[in-house]
């Protein structure tokens, strides 16, 4: 089965389109990749999701444009995702979403909202769509979240001594696998969020983020405002947990700013970029991890990456690329999966992951131009992910 895997982070500056044939062979899903593509949110869009987002106030009517622009958006990508990586045979695409909204309080999530109406891509594409992923798990009590964890410890299922799949986007989230106990899977704490954040303020909105790590290579951590940012009680947090950009946003930082005084503006971004890499080496030591595997946009950013191999000490730090799924791709290639399970009837979800009390079979489907006819329902449900390289 061909299938179309669409992905939006918490970033929310671009759509990524990641194809890939799908067989399950017995207990095993087999992944092919075929490819990734993105386009770039329209500047008017972006501005607009970025205005309706938390702590900002937003109306019901400013909600369902974005519903729509964006489903329009995803459903333009789709297609050229079909034409370009699937030779227009694709059977099935997996749509996260943007996320806008995750309602954590109290250590529960009580609901989740992502936008992007599933119907304009079945529409432009004629494929059926899987939509709508987390709100089943945060159903089941679970946290929604990292909803790409039965994938990861699919995937990582085998490897020697105790593995973190570790995706730095917006926010950074880890899997742990070991051969031991049940996998683990949550939320550390930002990724890119206050990088991101602190860069559009600092340049007064002419960056949208730290190119190539450039203004934290020439700053120097600032110990005082370091120490204010560490003391955040998500930290301390027992897992499964889940935070977002409600949490980590501009007004965050900047209430930390001035709280200890002015500092200058290669130290600001040097300092929230050695708080992403404590805070994400703090959590996986916390687990006993020997091995991390990164994917996701912060490992395009060298001195992010430079931060982290430090503060890790001895834990080894690869890359996804390095075991057959491009860091850019993975959680692209992660929806086309939990789509793919979604359609053989098969759970998406490992409770210990994400603190549901049972697995579920996640998602909405909404039928395509020659409307739904689903596969039988798969007998097994699988034990591993294997990369098939071309």
């Amino acid at each position: 089965m061909r299938v179309i895997g669409l992905m939006s982070g918490t970033s929310h500056d671009a759509v990524d389109a990641a194809a890939a044939d799908l067989v399950l062979d017995g207990d095993t899903v087999v992944l092919a990749p075929l490819g990734l593509i993105g386009e770039a949110y329209p500047a008017g869009l972006r501005s607009a999701l970025s205005a309706a987002l938390p702590p900002a106030a937003t109306t019901m009517k400013e909600v369902c444009a974005l519903d729509t622009r964006i489903g329009q958006a995803f459903a333009s990508l789709a297609v050229r995702a079909d034409r370009e990586l699937c030779a227009g045979r694709a059977d099935l695409i997996g749509s996260h979403g943007q996320t806008v909204y995750h309602w954590a309080e109290d250590g529960r999530v009580h609901g989740t909202l992502q936008l992007g109406g599933p119907a304009w891509i079945a529409e432009a594409t004629g494929c059926p769509v899987v939509s709508d992923l987390r709100s089943r798990d945060v159903a089941a009590g679970g946290q929604g979240a990292p909803l790409v964890s039965l994938v990861d410890v699919l995937w990582l299922r085998g490897r020697p001594g105790v593995r973190a799949a570790l995706n730095l986007g917006g926010i950074a989230n880890i899997t742990v696998v070991s051969g031991a106990g049940d996998p683990l899977a949550f939320d550390t704490g930002p990724a890119n969020a206050l990088i991101d954040a602190a860069v559009r303020d600092l340049t007064g909105g002419r960056l949208d983020h730290d190119v190539d790590g450039v203004m934290a290579a020439r700053g120097t951590v600032h110990a005082p405002l370091l120490k204010r940012l560490l003391a955040e009680p998500y930290y301390a947090l027992p897992a499964p947990k889940t935070t977002g950009k409600e949490l980590f946003h501009g007004s965050y930082l900047r209430a930390a700013l001035a709280a200890v005084g002015p500092v200058p503006d290669d130290d600001v971004v040097a300092t929230v970029t050695e708080l992403t890499a404590r805070t994400v080496a703090d959590a996986v030591r916390s687990v006993h991890v020997t091995e991390v595997i990164a994917s996701g946009g912060g490992t395009r950013n060298p001195t992010l990456m430079g931060a982290l191999r430090r503060a890790l000490g001895g834990v080894a730090l690869r890359t996804s690329g390095e075991l057959g799924l491009p860091e850019a791709a993975k959680e692209a290639y992660a929806f086309a999966v939990l789509a793919f399970l979604t359609v053989h009837g098969l759970a998406g979800t490992a409770p210990s992951c994400t603190g549901a009390r049972h697995p579920s079979v996640l998602g909405s489907i909404t039928p395509g131009r020659r409307g739904l006819a689903l596969p039988a329902p798969a007998r097994v449900a699988p034990t591993r992910l294997e990369i098939f390289r071309r």
